[in-house]
């Protein structure tokens, strides 16, 4: 008896999803090897950039593709470039991800793949969306 109530907790809980902190870590982007750190900002998931080869090359690089020209002065380094994400079910949708080399912000979904793993699509708009397979840092 004792099996079969072990069996039903673990299954209850792989079908709840991801705990709501599952995404909160350091995580690195195979784009340029950037670092971000996604964090709880209120009852959304947001993320700043840390490192990248860019910034290990320049730590003061600044945000120049920035659309808005009165934007382009601030620097890259821990900027935020995600936001607003809420969570649905197994998934954090309707955030934001700004993309410092082209100056744009797209509509985002983060997706827990595994422990170590996480998908992050951004899209101009449905079906014209990139998507990226991050991994946890320790």
């Amino acid at each position: 008896m004792m099996p079969l109530l072990m069996l039903g907790a673990l299954l209850a809980a792989a079908m709840a999803g991801p705990s709501s902190d599952s995404a909160v870590g350091h995580w690195r982007s195979p784009t340029k090897n950037a670092v971000i750190e996604i964090q709880r900002c209120g009852a959304s998931l947001c993320g700043r950039l840390v490192s990248s080869d860019d910034l290990r090359a320049d730590p003061a690089r600044k945000d120049v593709n920035n659309k808005n020209p009165a934007l382009r002065g601030r620097p890259l380094k821990n900027m935020l470039m995600l936001s607003g994400f809420r969570q649905e079910s197994d998934a954090w949708v309707d955030g934001e991800v700004y993309n410092g080399a082209d100056g744009r912000t797209y509509s985002g979904r983060i997706t827990i793949v595994d422990a170590n793993h996480l998908k992050l699509r951004g899209c101009v708009f449905v079906p014209l969306c990139k998507t990226e397979t991050w991994t946890r840092l320790p």
